[in-house]
């Protein structure tokens, strides 16, 4: 989908038809006023204040067909520039546009508007010269907004719209944006029970339902048995830390902003930790190491707390609480570039089995101009980002490089997935650091019997447990491959009487094979059944009936299929334990 808001073109197009809005709002309600209209990455939207009057998404139609009446006066939409004080005169009815010019800067010595007809609005611009430049649009939805975002102001109505030059693109941005309301995994999240959320425990807080439990278990057993095999050590440690251990890592300094207020305890102070690395430091300064130890791969599936702003949080996608698939290797400077392709291949290998095609490697650096926030040695940054390079380079990896998206501590490789419908997402990423080692003192003994500092490398596959769910829920529509998918089998008898003593038998038979299933033993007609194992996306759907029972075969439908197979008892559970075990991807089965 386009950015519209980057789009020079969309941008004003779109700019102009939040003023089309406003004025045909204005025909039909005389008494409203208006605060802000911007365009978004999707649109735009205008919030209005109507006085007692509310706008319902049926009224919706009657605004558009007010607003195609305004574009076909064919007006000129025409710049005027008027003082300050003009300004606040033209709107002095109006609080909202008095608030937005009392409050601009006094070096402002002139003020945009734009006339259109009979209608004239506050803006900076750039918009269309013409009105009848606005023929492809549609309104989308009404909300609510509280006034400047503040909960203790007025609530507005919030009206959401988007505009092409063409019919054919404003119908696939409508068709996209329909895709996406099918993919968001807000929606599949509340459908199938995977997760949920309550303003008793907060926002940005999600609750793990049964079903979202057994995903993330079988997503850390996954990842855990990769890691095991590559010699990664896994720990346990508190999501807490005092102040002091931030102070000690630098976090404190450069990351304070975004971590919860520190909670006094007797005589310390505590914070909820924002990530893990600092407690791995000192796991790792635990013992001695000799050169002979390293690398040492300390991993762990940690449960962190960042502060995000209530109107960033996302479902699972942007949380305040979430576990990480962390880990933090420590090495030799000589060990750096084999284990940064170590962690390169081990991304390439989770996204291959989880069918992830469409992604890029970004490597974030320092910004040279803007050193402040970095932490000051550059001799440190200048070997770091150029060991990076150099191991993408032999690599082969194709990757772009981003000023100033580095971490406090070093340069970090970031893996930006395009998902189906949405913008770019962060899943994996690895950064170098220099820093931290020297800060907690940590040490290993070299050849010659000498104190050396190792080098670390910060690396999370997943990144979150959380985030991935939401994009593989996303990806998939909620239909996971069977060996991620919280119920894998559903049993239909035909008929309860006279089969259900033959699914106990089958059910008994998967379970003592590993397999998760429900039998639906309700009695309702089996076509009813059937399409409710499809809304609930398991991927097999047995049904038994006299055939089945009397010759004990096992006859199934997968999800989102319409032919039925019908294989000996056995022979199914050989099928259905090779797909479980060798990952197969939904696409990738046969009927």
């Amino acid at each position: 989908m386009i950015n519209i808001k980057e789009n020079e073109r969309l941008n004003k197009l779109n700019h102009s038809c939040a003023h089309l809005l406003a004025q045909a709002v204005k025909h039909l309600y005389p008494n409203a006023k208006f605060w802000v209209g911007p365009v978004i990455e999707d649109g735009f939207y205008y919030d209005i204040d109507l006085g007692d009057a509310v706008i319902k998404e049926e009224d919706l139609v009657n605004i558009e067909k007010e607003m195609k009446k305004c574009a076909k006066d064919n007006k000129n939409i025409v710049r005027h520039e008027i003082s300050k004080q003009e300004a606040l005169d033209m709107f002095r009815d109006d609080p909202y546009k008095m608030d937005l010019i009392s409050r601009m800067d006094e070096s402002e010595v002139t003020i945009s508007c734009y006339t259109q007809g009979d209608f004239t609005d506050l803006c900076r611009g750039p918009h269309v010269e013409n009105t009848k430049e606005l023929k492809h649009f549609k309104l989308l939805k009404v909300s609510g907004a509280y006034w400047k975002g503040d909960a203790k102001n007025k609530m507005l109505q919030r009206i959401y719209g988007v505009c092409y030059d063409t019919e054919e693109e404003l119908q696939e941005h409508l068709r996209l944006l329909e895709e996406a309301k099918e993919r968001d995994h807000r929606k599949i999240g509340k459908d199938l029970d995977i997760f949920m959320s309550h303003d008793l425990v907060g926002k940005g807080m999600p609750l793990w339902l049964p079903n979202g439990a057994v995903i993330r278990k079988q997503l850390e057993n996954y990842i855990y048995e990769k890691e095991r095999k590559m010699g990664y050590l896994h720990v346990y440690t508190p999501c807490v830390g005092t102040v002091d251990l931030y102070k000690t890592s630098g976090h404190w300094d450069h990351y304070k902003e975004n971590m919860f207020p520190s909670m006094k305890v007797d005589e310390e102070e505590f914070v909820l930790r924002p990530m893990n690395c600092p407690h791995h430091m000192l796991v790792y300064g635990n013992t001695l190491h000799s050169y002979r130890d390293l690398p040492i791969r300390i991993g762990e599936f940690a449960t962190d707390f960042r502060y995000e702003a209530s109107g960033a949080v996302k479902g699972l996608e942007r949380v305040r609480c979430m576990c990480q698939n962390d880990a933090h290797l420590f090495v030799t400077p000589e060990q750096i570039g084999e284990e940064f392709k170590k962690v390169v291949s081990l991304i390439l290998d989770v996204y291959q089995d989880f069918g992830i095609e469409n992604y890029s490697f970004r490597l974030s650096l320092r910004d040279p101009e803007d050193k402040e926030k970095y932490f000051d040695d550059d001799k440190m940054w200048n070997e770091a980002e150029s060991k990076l390079r150099e191991v993408l380079n032999e690599l082969k990896v194709p990757y772009f490089e981003a000023i100033g998206e580095a971490a406090f501590y070093g340069p970090k490789l970031d893996v930006e997935v395009k998902p189906a419908v949405g913008n770019e997402v962060t899943l994996s990423t690895c950064q170098l650091d220099f820093l931290l080692p020297r800060r907690f003192d940590l040490t290993y003994i070299d050849k010659e019997g000498n104190k050396q500092i190792p080098v670390v490398l910060h690396r999370a596959i997943f990144g979150t447990f959380d985030r991935f769910t939401a994009f593989i829920m996303e990806e998939t529509k909620g239909a996971f491959p069977t060996w991620l998918a919280p119920t894998q089998v559903n049993i239909i008898p035909v008929n309860i009487e006279y089969h259900l003593e033959y699914a106990d038998e089958v059910k008994r038979l998967l379970e003592n094979n590993g397999i998760r299933l429900e039998v639906d033993a309700r009695n309702e007609k089996l076509g009813y059944k059937m399409r409710e194992s499809q809304k609930k996306k398991i991927p097999f759907t047995l049904i038994l009936g006299n055939n089945e029972r009397d010759h004990k075969t096992i006859s199934y439908r997968l999800h989102g299929r319409e032919e039925t197979q019908t294989l000996p008892q056995e022979e199914f559970v050989s099928y259905l334990k090779e797909i479980i075990d060798q990952k197969v991807l939904n696409k990738d089965l046969k009927s």
